[in-house]
């Protein structure tokens, strides 16, 4: 049951934010930009961060962070601890890959990253740029280190068809959720998806807790509806999962609500 609201928050504030925190990113499209304007708003009061993946990301630009690309771990991390002297937004990858993206690094090396920065974000899975996703077999790849995860899904996932064209992998959607493919996703379709022991906070950490993101509130203005997403995950009584987060990724005002 949700018991209060906060509005107009910040990030770091939405989600609870506190020093030492490894916080993993999973779920629909959205992931990237949130976590560099959480990595854009520590750094902003005087943190030091690194942002990574442990899939794939698109390159940042540089004007965003300064880029570390090093397959060897031991130099990755003696680069980390001489690069934080000079930049506060470190972006860490193992290589480049031909498409252009950015291959991330081991979960065990963001492990090892704990004792040396107090802000660490890893993308820890993929969405192929849609608002509502379910992983495979291999996903998401969350390090054990992890205290947060956060679970975004996107406000335009309500009411579209389970196809392809809206939702990445809605085989396994249908399967995890009971909703027949090319069926109307709804409210209690996206709270069974985040709550499922198979869905999208597949393999969160048992210490760590789990905050949903509900995203793109911009693009569809409809404040109800999201408040009954939040509702009906909040419902799922789900041990890990104590709040949501209601806002749009973006620039300028995030217009966050909390619901507990």
């Amino acid at each position: 049951m949700v018991s209060h609201q906060k509005i107009g928050v910040s990030l770091r504030q939405a989600f609870d934010i506190h020093r030492g925190e490894v916080i993993s990113l999973v779920g629909g499209g959205g992931k990237t930009t949130l976590m560099f304007a959480l990595a854009h708003e520590l750094e902003a009061a005087g943190e030091n961060v690194v942002t990574t993946t442990t899939t794939r990301i698109l390159e940042p630009a540089a004007v965003e962070t300064f880029l570390i690309v090093e397959p060897d771990e031991e130099r990755l991390l003696s680069r980390v601890s001489a690069e934080l002297k000079n930049h506060r937004h470190l972006t860490l990858a193992a290589f480049k890959t031909p498409d252009g993206k950015l291959k991330g690094i081991s979960p065990a090396l963001v492990d090892k990253l704990v004792r040396t920065v107090p802000y660490i974000l890893v993308e820890a899975d993929g969405a192929a740029r849609k608002p509502l996703k379910a992983p495979n077999a291999t996903e998401p790849v969350i390090p054990e280190s992890t205290s947060l995860v956060i679970a975004v899904v996107g406000m335009d996932a309500l009411g579209c068809r389970l196809t392809e064209e809206n939702v990445f992998r809605p085989e396994i959607v249908s399967r995890l959720t009971g909703l027949a493919q090319g069926g109307t996703v709804t409210a209690d379709t996206i709270a069974t998806l985040i709550t499922h022991a198979e869905g999208i906070t597949k393999g969160s950490p048992s210490h760590a807790r789990i905050i949903p993101l509900i995203n793109k509130i911009d693009i569809i203005k409809d404040l109800a509806a999201a408040g009954d997403i939040a509702s009906k995950i909040l419902g799922k009584r789900h041990p890990q999962i104590k709040r949501v987060v209601l806002g749009h990724v973006g620039v300028g005002d995030w217009g966050l609500r909390v619901r507990e």
